[in-house]
């Protein structure tokens, strides 16, 4: 398989997967949208089937759409390490993509959502409802694009990632889906959509389960550099390593687990 064909096949389905999962939030988030409020189960089945969507468009290079699923299947040897590098420029690439396109099909709801005064300049008698640490750091539309935790506590904010894409990957792995390079297959790609989903209901509640570097960092790029007006408030930064760190040690345990267990 040539780095073109990674490139493309892996980008398009980021891309992909970026627009059903962030389109979900944002379809949930928007009181200008049909899906306003339609909650958490909705949300974990949007994503879900944004991984089913994703895989199948990207079959050709394996389906990873995932760097620590990329960093999992390179420790347990199922590609060699010079792909690596294309996997994840493409994965961030699709994810970047992805979240514009959000971004654009939601235009109006993203502009009339900036200018609802109880959103840019909540009442006073919310402040016990907002987490007055949290609330600085995160603009009233990043939620669309990135995860944040609902206690922000490094350690366990950590953990769950960790613990969570451990899951992921090691389901993956032991279905023997990405063992021959081949992709994932049409069973497979619904099975780990299922467990997304069952990932997302169980684990998802603390940090909103980002299981995922490049569909939490990239969306997080797109959202600092989208115009979106005085009122978009920031990025989170500050929190944005976690999302990175934590679905990459997660990853990368699930593989080294395999290698040393089943290999």
């Amino acid at each position: 398989m040539s780095s073109s064909d990674i490139f493309i096949s892996e980008t398009l389905g980021t891309a992909v997967l970026i627009v059903m999962g962030g389109g979900v939030c944002a379809a949930v988030t928007f009181k200008r949208s049909k899906a306003f409020s339609a909650g958490w189960v909705a949300i974990a089945f949007g994503w879900g089937f944004g991984v089913l969507a994703g895989a199948y468009i990207a079959v050709k290079s394996g389906a990873h759409l995932n760097p620590a699923v990329t960093l999992g299947i390179a420790i347990q040897g199922g590609i060699p390490w010079s792909d690596v590098p294309v996997y994840l420029g493409s994965e961030m690439l699709g994810a970047i993509i992805g979240a514009v396109l959000v971004y654009l099909a939601y235009y109006g709801q993203f502009k009339d959502h900036l200018s609802d005064p109880e959103v840019v300049n909540p009442p006073s008698g919310d402040e016990g409802l907002v987490d007055i640490e949290e609330a600085p750091k995160a603009g009233p539309t990043l939620g669309v694009f990135s995860t944040g935790p609902e206690i922000r506590n490094v350690v366990q904010n950590l953990m769950t990632e960790i613990i969570a894409t451990f899951v992921l990957v090691m389901f993956i792995l032991t279905l023997g889906l990405s063992a021959d390079g081949k992709g994932v297959g049409t069973l497979g790609s619904l099975l780990v959509a299922f467990v997304v989903v069952g990932i997302g209901l169980s684990l998802g509640g603390p940090t909103g389960y980002a299981i995922n570097p490049a569909r939490d960092l990239g969306p997080r790029i797109a959202h600092w550099l989208l115009p979106m007006g005085p009122h978009k408030g920031g990025s989170d930064w500050g929190y944005a390593w976690i999302p990175v760190v934590g679905p990459l040690i997660g990853g990368a345990i699930a593989g080294g687990l395999y290698q040393g267990l089943f290999a």
